[in-house]
């Protein structure tokens, strides 16, 4: 049987008791009609129209798939009574059958089919020709290698992804029931890995407290992941259902909770989440079909596995197992930022689309990756560009693995165009990051090795190609920012670019620092570091210092004024994220500019203890000037927040790094010596 969901009682739901069964308060339900405000106006509902559509299109594949099975049948010699019988069942999974699903999403489906009806010949090929043959499908594609098989295609407009199932019997009951664990018996591994999905998704709706609740929060926490670049399971990030399993989770731990509280407990339980701790929603079901569980203590392959999220349904899976070391930093980074921003909402000094804003992948990083992918015809293109894409993780092991994990990489899970080219192109983009200081590393052996080998396990075409260069920040194509819009493309910086081939490590700091190769452009986001020793009555213009070797980069980016102390006994400047001088800030207030820009307040204490607060993060020392301190520099409009730092008494000395930028808000990344 499946796994059982636990008592619905106001006790526990789960595997663990509740963390919280607090009722929301009049001004959780107040952020609640905010962000669901947010969301309505986020467009994330179908129309009434399209909702009929997808029905009507579902419909009409039931009817498809039956004929495609009373053919199959009659071709291999049956007759009478199983002829008659002969029948298939659709099923919906993923996030239509959650009812998250958002205008113009796939429609996940799965077909089951008896025992003669086999995946290889009868699916991918006598299948694929009927579709082939009907005015109503276009964009017809066969992945028959993936891990789950699958037939990929839009029917009247609407895209279907379009999975099958063969149970070891010869007839499909109408009222077929998936949820027995009898149905996978003597059914073929693929089979099982494709209705799995189906059974999960029933259920994840079976295990929560409120059901309406898990789908507001599961809208929100899929448009955010979108947003921030980490919903994507080929790429190494989170897929669907991995999403859907951790809210759930939250679900479970706080029954009573609203979504606007859920999504905030969502992003402070798994910043702390001592991973590779599974997350599950109930107990593995070890089973008594002997199929292949998820089990860290027996299996030695589920070991390697660094963060788990294990499906409940029999057989237990761990739906992230492409989750590699550096997509799970990059995943905990943007948990973090959900983190702080979800606090800065709560404090009231922000508002819930600073959480939706788009990471600045083409800003974050020095160095990247072009993967060129290119054919004749855009049917080619289709078919060569989801080759490609579905082993781009490969290539990211094997970087990582040569140079023995020191490069990391952080590959984009959106793919770009360039229509100047006179084939049909798309590119993809990764990201390369260093933890060693200076040290250079020459990635043409892997990269090398995976063009030889996505074009040695493809039957290419005429016209198919895949080239991977190496490009710096500044070189950034210009198609892969929108059209008329370049406050996302990174300025072009003084500094000369090396003309070797091999990617130049970056500096590393004190650890939990930004990378060099993470300097952030003026108009996107701008990392400054401002160093400034003085003595009192004094004023000086040599106080802005560079970090992590890009000093000039910095210093091409803005111009530092004075800073000199008020009568106050106040150290106050204002860094501005322009070309324009910084301007003298001896009476404390906000000053007025047209560009966004940061005052950062330095004040002397005389005691031995210090704090430091930032929004709602407070953090304290004592007569020590070194500190490392995650949160988020928020901007409201024209105006800047003041960011108050107190040293101790015997130095007079601030150093800090800041993003500041044209938008509502910025991550603040560290405060450090």
């Amino acid at each position: 049987m499946m796994a059982s969901p636990s008592p619905k009682n106001e006790h526990q739901f789960g595997i663990t008791a509740a963390l919280s069964l607090s009722e929301p308060s009049d001004i959780d339900l107040t952020r609640n009609q905010d962000l669901e405000k947010f969301l309505a106006q986020a467009g994330l509902r179908e129309s009434q129209e399209e909702a009929i559509l997808r029905e009507r299109a579902l419909g009409q594949l039931d009817k498809i798939m039956k004929l495609w099975v009373r053919k199959v049948c009659a071709n291999k010699g049956y007759k009478g009574q199983l002829l008659e019988l002969a029948n298939a069942k659709i099923f919906t999974f993923g996030s239509y059958r959650l009812g998250v699903h958002s205008p113009g999403a796939d429609i996940d489906t799965l077909c089951i089919g008896p025992c003669y009806a086999t995946r290889e010949e009868d699916f991918f090929i006598v299948l694929h020709s009927m579709l082939w043959a009907m005015q109503e499908v276009t964009e017809l594609h066969a992945v028959p290698d993936a891990h789950v098989p699958v037939l990929k295609f839009k029917f009247d407009g609407i895209s279907i992804d379009l999975l099958y199932a063969r149970l070891a019997t010869w007839v499909i009951p109408e009222n077929l029931d998936i949820s027995q664990d009898s149905i996978l018996c003597s059914m073929d591994e693929q089979s099982v890995r494709s209705l799995n999905g189906c059974r999960v998704a029933d259920q994840i709706l079976q295990l929560v407290p409120d059901v309406e609740t898990l789908r507001t929060t599961l809208r929100c926490i899929r448009l955010w992941a979108r947003r921030r670049g980490v919903y994507s399971n080929v790429t190494g990030f989170l897929g669907g259902i991995s999403w859907a399993l951790l809210v759930a989770r939250i679900c479970q731990l706080y029954p009573k909770a609203v979504p606007s509280m859920l999504v905030s407990r969502f992003f402070r339980v798994y910043t702390q989440w001592k991973w590779p701790n599974p997350v599950m929603l109930c107990k593995i079901d070890t089973g008594t079909l002997h199929l292949a569980v998820w089990d860290a203590r027996k299996n030695p392959k589920d070991r390697t596995h660094v963060m788990p999220i294990i499906t409940p349904s029999y057989p237990c899976m761990n739906s992230s197992y492409n989750v590699s070391l550096s997509t799970r930093k990059v995943l905990m980074e943007q948990f973090e930022f959900g983190n702080g921003v979800c606090q800065a909402v709560e404090l009231r000094h922000a508002d819930w689309s600073l959480l939706f804003q788009d990471y600045p992948f083409f800003s974050a990083y020095k160095n990247y990756l072009q993967i060129d992918v290119m054919a004749f015809c855009e049917d080619d293109l289709r078919t060569w560009k989801g080759w490609v894409e579905s082993r781009l993780r490969r290539l990211t092991l094997q970087i990582e693995r040569n140079t023995s994990g020191i490069v990391q990489c952080h590959l984009h899970p959106f793919s770009y165009v360039d229509f100047s080219k006179s084939v049909h192109h798309t590119a993809f983009f990764m990201g390369l990051s260093c933890s060693q200081e200076r040290k250079e590393f020459d990635l043409h052996e892997p990269v090398e090795e995976f063009k030889i080998f996505v074009s040695s396990a493809f039957r290419q075409k005429p016209g198919m190609e895949i080239c991977v260069s190496h490009v710096r920040r500044k070189q950034i194509p210009i198609f892969v920012f929108q059209e008329g819009d370049q406050s996302s493309r990174p300025q072009r910086c003084a500094i000369k670019a090396s003309n070797s081939s091999k990617f130049e490590g970056c500096k590393k700091e004190e650890e939990g620092s930004l990378l060099s190769g993470q300097m952030f452009n003026v108009s996107q986001q701008s990392v400054y570091t401002l160093h400034k020793r003085h003595k009192v009555g004094t004023s000086s213009r040599d106080g802005v210092s560079s970090s992590h070797a890009v000093s000039q980069e910095i210093i091409d980016n803005f111009e530092a004024g004075e800073i000199r102390k008020s009568s106050e006994r106040e150290v106050q400047g204002c860094l501005l994220a322009s070309n324009h001088q910084l301007k003298d800030e001896t009476t404390g207030s906000k000053m007025q500019d047209r560009e966004s820009r940061m005052v950062l307040t330095a004040s002397r204490k005389h005691n031995m203890n210090a704090k430091l607060r930032m929004g709602s993060h407070l953090v304290e020392w004592s007569g020590v000037s070194v500190i490392a301190v995650k949160g988020h520099y928020l901007e409201s409009g024209s105006h800047s927040h003041d960011v108050q730092m107190c040293t101790d008494p015997g130095r007079n000395e601030f150093r800090g790094y800041f993003l500041g930028g044209k938008t509502s808000g910025r991550d603040w990344k560290h405060l450090t010596r």
